[in-house]
């Protein structure tokens, strides 16, 4: 009987020497989580026995416990680093389509050849698709979705709609309207340019010159202290089919023309694109008054394909890219999960875990609301192993091991002597 004891204290400072190695081996593990080997005695009765004299038989591993508290955080120079700041668990996917999920709290990301966000292992981050505002489309764990990077955003549109605003100087001098001409700026009094894009993405330079014409009570309709001329070119040549009158009232708000817009004549590009372009110049926002020429405004509705510029993720893990184009696109929001009871989770190697019967369903949510934890972007949390607690540790279960071994061997010595006895 003894000898049974003293061997299940060898085995359980074996299993407690396995766990503290497994800690220690695993200290530079990001997001690995530490174990701790729980142990329990072994005691055999019945209701005819005399439980003053039982000596118990032996130890027991109870359990492998884990330890889900807080890693250290380490901040990196990587954007697409996360590390979770609370509790929760990253949700991945082996495979795209597949709805077959793990749990990490490593997040340790990269783009794949395809742009989408995978770890070490190859496997895909999931995400909730984003409404425009920010907040995800739905939170079930089955709607997740791999999280992709487009490298370009969009397909070229032409500049249809353009909307100008402009403060013009009540006491800028009248000037000969008849002199204009676009390349003497002593001939026009203000300008002003943006860029608008054709069919094909190509981008081309709409000039708009204002001239003071002063008052002229003669000309047809009369001239006002308050009336200026407009011209419209694009890349230099004249698509406003010439002057367009502007007047303003005493207030300095424009009444003509009404309605505050015109449209130009066909573009006419030559580079391939459609040459019937046209832009519908609206000017409502134009106003006259003693301050100076100012641009208020300046707004069009085309634009080119844009590059990927940047990544951000937010501390709720909404992720939005940032284009060359000036576009933004909310790629997703980062689907984060919990558990009741983490311990009871299935550990598959590579920093993951699977949902078990122990662990109970996953429950899904946002990072950053009610429980779950933020998202720290380029950072990543570390193991949360003590090396210097383990070391301790690990002496212990050694010197465990040690008396336990000490005790089979006198154990033996015992039974020896017995069968020599004559």
């Amino acid at each position: 009987m003894s000898f049974n004891i003293a061997l299940s204290g060898v085995n359980a400072a074996q299993k407690d020497l396995d766990v503290t190695a497994n800690n220690i081996a695993n200290v530079n593990t990001i997001g690995f989580k530490e174990s701790r080997a729980e142990f329990a005695d072994v005691y055999a009765n019945s209701i005819f026995a005399n439980a003053k004299t039982q000596s118990g038989s032996g130890v027991q591993t109870a359990a492998v416990a884990q330890q889900f508290h807080q890693g250290a955080l380490q901040f990196t120079n990587n954007s697409l680093d996360m590390a979770i700041n609370g509790s929760g668990f990253f949700v991945m996917s082996n495979e795209i389509g597949s709805l077959d999920r793990t749990f990490t709290r490593a997040g340790a990301f990269k783009l794949n050849d395809e742009g989408f966000v995978v770890n070490s292992q190859g496997h895909y981050l999931q995400t909730y698709a984003s409404n425009k505002d920010g907040t995800p489309a739905g939170l079930g764990i089955n709607s997740t979705q791999p999280l992709r990077i487009p490298d370009k955003a969009g397909e070229p549109k032409m500049t249809e709609n353009v909307s100008i605003g402009v403060n013009l100087p009540v006491k800028a001098e009248a000037l000969d309207t008849a002199n204009f001409d676009p390349g003497n700026s002593a001939t026009y009094t203000s300008s002003t340019s943006m860029t608008i894009y054709d069919s094909l993405g190509d981008t081309h330079t709409l000039t708009q010159y204002f001239v003071k014409t002063g008052p002229n009570p003669d000309a047809t309709p009369p001239v006002t202290d308050n009336t200026w001329e407009m011209h419209v070119y694009v890349d230099g040549s004249d698509v406003g089919g010439g002057a367009q009158q502007l007047t303003f009232d005493n207030s300095g708000q424009l009444t003509a023309p009404d309605p505050a817009e015109f449209t130009t004549s066909a573009l006419g590009f030559t580079n391939g694109s459609d040459p019937d372009q046209t832009i519908e110049l609206s000017l409502s926002s134009a106003t006259l008054n003693s301050g100076p020429f100012e641009v208020t405004e300046n707004d069009q509705d085309g634009n080119t394909v844009g590059r990927l510029t940047k990544v951000d993720v937010g501390a709720d893990g909404l992720v939005r890219a940032t284009y060359s184009n000036g576009s933004t696109e909310n790629l997703g929001v980062v689907a984060m999960a919990r558990f009741p009871n983490e311990q009871g989770l299935t550990q598959i190697g590579d920093t993951q875990w699977r949902e078990s019967l122990l662990s109970g369903e996953a429950v899904t949510g946002q990072p950053n609301t009610g429980i779950f934890g933020k998202v720290s972007v380029a950072s990543l949390e570390q193991s949360n192993t003590n090396l210097t607690t383990e070391l301790v540790d690990l002496i212990t279960a050694q010197r465990n091991f040690q008396a336990n071994s000490r005790a089979l061997e006198i154990n033996s010595t015992l039974q020896q002597t017995i069968l020599q006895i004559r």
